[in-house]
């Protein structure tokens, strides 16, 4: 898998997947787990959503 998500991009997945999980550990409610899906596609820089648009945030490396 090639890395398609960025720096940035990364950092404010985990923090809404954070958010997420915690709003939905207060709440008690089964919707927490939905942040599973951007801490997941942070931490491991991939996201599957990307690939059919070829959307990459990551920047460019120089050659």
């Amino acid at each position: 898998m090639k890395a398609n998500v960025g720096k940035i991009d990364k950092t404010l997945r985990i923090i809404a997947g954070l958010i997420i999980i915690a709003v939905g550990i207060f709440y008690q409610s089964w919707w927490g787990a939905i942040g599973l899906i951007p801490l997941a596609t942070g931490l491991c820089n991939w996201c599957p959503v990307y690939l059919p648009f070829g959307i990459s945030t990551c920047s460019k490396e120089k050659e």
